[in-house]
């Protein structure tokens, strides 16, 4: 099993947070493990990625230019990267701020409105969270208790009193994971 992971949106989103618990989580399942972020000069604000990849066989290389499953959180990331899933891959997407929405029919589009539901939560922190559980639905590429210990060791000790948050926004995504469209078998 390998799974090839891009996660895009904005800086301060916590793209590369999730992608770091995704990865410690991998490690923890002890899966051979990629974590390649990229972000610009301006960090927060600016755009940010990170390609996190799972796998049972050792990995070859971090740089890639199709994926298995992008997960989108602003427009630009949806420009640049909704071409960049595999045939018959994965597309998930916060709606939020996406005007054109993705059109293939050759992948699965499934939507997380991970920006409405941490308002909801009332911690706005919570964000990538609920779409890391969105993905996990999904994906169950990784054990749930492994992501709670990947949620250790990626937090800094004083942060560990928000762990039981964390979970409860994996829980909030996993339930509110909706499929927009189902990719149609090559």
């Amino acid at each position: 099993m390998t799974e090839e992971i891009i996660i895009a949106g904005f800086g301060g989103q916590g793209i590369l947070s999730m992608g770091k618990i995704l990865a410690y989580s991998g490690v923890i399942q002890d899966q051979e493990v990629a974590w390649f972020p990229s972000y610009g000069p301006e960090m927060r604000g600016g755009t940010a990625n990170v390609t996190v990849i799972l796998s049972d066989e050792k990995i070859s290389s971090p740089i890639l230019h199709q994926f298995d499953t992008v997960i989108i959180l602003n427009q630009q990331s949806m420009t640049k990267f909704e071409s960049a899933v595999k045939p018959v891959g994965t597309l998930l997407y916060d709606p939020n701020g996406i005007i054109h929405h993705p059109t293939r029919t050759d992948i699965t589009i499934l939507r997380i409105e991970a920006a409405r539901l941490c308002v909801e939560m009332g911690n706005a922190m919570t964000f990538n969270m609920i779409v890391l559980g969105a993905f996990l639905k999904a994906k169950p590429v990784v054990k749930l208790e492994n992501v709670k210990k990947g949620l250790e060791k990626s937090l800094p000790e004083r942060y560990h009193k928000l762990i039981p948050l964390n979970l409860e926004a994996l829980e909030i995504g996993q339930r509110n994971l909706e499929v927009v469209h189902t990719a149609n078998a090559l």
